[in-house]
């Protein structure tokens, strides 16, 4: 008989690998090698150095502690409620002392002053009762402080209106710099006796128009207003009624300023019912007169029909394409 051939066994899959033992981890025993270091020094040092350490966590610790009691605001807890007894205890503002105010409302500084959440006197900030009131428009300058048991002082510095200026059909006092202090009213109140300034940007003009008078300052006492037109000129009204229309810059506007108040001072233009002076172009000056009126009507005796009165009049002067007369 033939013997039967066993059947191959076929392994599938890699041959298990070796597991390779972990190596000891090696723990690092830093008390030991201080411990060693300090041996090592000289025993002054050594001492020195262990107090140093206590001292160091101890001030850590210390830290740790302030800076949470400062995020959970303790010391201003503390701070706030021992104010509170202070006030409590007498030391409350009670009255306000005001210095330095003509034309502004001391209500206006009272409301200021007593906008505090507290009123002992510790816990009143003074700074920002100060930011208060120069937020005020008749406020230039503000000082404030405490006067113990109960008075809170104040001394206010007050702008001075410079003109009134007209804007978008608005009056409004300014000072010299052109800061609005207040709105003025049209009804139940008298204008103050101010030169108007209209226009966009006039009031930050004041200045410049102030220099360009002090070229004429005979002029100035007959000053109305002045008109900033177009952010590059000024007219300048007057009170007799006339407007005299300036040319641009500065030194070309001073130029014919003074030219215009030699003329008035010789012939006397102001006054003699002129409704415009036009020295825009150098080298020329163009008056322009009110339109003639009707003469009145006369009734006849008879009661028949009126006849207009002969009113002899001068010649009219000579008018350019423009429609202004020259003189």
């Amino acid at each position: 008989m033939t013997a039967r051939a066993q059947p191959a066994t076929i392994r599938r899959g890699a041959p298990p690998r070796k597991r390779t033992p972990a190596k000891p981890r090696v723990v690092v025993k830093t008390q030991a090698q201080a411990n060693r270091a300090l041996a090592i020094m000289p025993p002054g040092v050594a001492s020195a150095a262990r107090i140093a350490g206590r001292w160091l966590i101890v001030l850590l610790l210390v830290a740790g502690a302030i800076f949470g009691f400062i995020a959970m605001g303790l010391p201003q807890m503390v701070g706030t409620e021992i104010g509170e007894l202070i006030g409590r205890a007498g030391f409350a503002v009670k009255r306000i002392e005001i210095t330095g105010i003509d034309r502004m409302d001391r209500r206006q500084v009272e409301n200021a002053s007593l906008d505090q959440t507290a009123r002992a006197m510790p816990l009143v900030d003074l700074g920002e009762i100060r930011q208060r009131l120069l937020q005020q428009g008749w406020v230039k300058d503000a000082r404030v402080s405490r006067r113990f048991p109960d008075t809170l002082v104040i001394d206010i510095v007050e702008r001075q209106p410079a003109a009134i200026w007209q804007y978008q059909r608005r009056l409004a006092l300014v000072d010299a710099d052109g800061r609005v202090i207040e709105q003025v009213r049209l009804e139940g109140t008298p204008l103050p006796d101010l030169p108007i300034v209209i226009g966009p940007g006039a009031n930050r003009r004041l200045d410049a128009l102030a220099d360009l008078l002090k070229a004429a300052p005979q002029l100035k006492p007959m000053l109305d207003g002045a008109t900033w037109v177009g952010d590059r000129r000024w007219d300048i009204r007057f009170r007799s009624g006339e407007t005299l229309s300036l040319p641009e810059g500065d030194a070309q506007a001073r130029d014919a300023l003074v030219d215009f108040a030699k003329r008035d001072g010789v012939a006397r233009l102001l006054g003699q019912g002129i409704v415009r002076f036009d020295m825009r172009v150098p080298g020329r000056f163009v008056v322009r007169v009110k339109d003639p009126v009707p003469p009145p009507a006369i009734d006849t005796p008879t009661g028949g029909a009126t006849t207009p009165a002969a009113v002899p009049r001068a010649a009219p002067p000579p008018v350019d394409e423009d429609g202004t007369s020259n003189t």
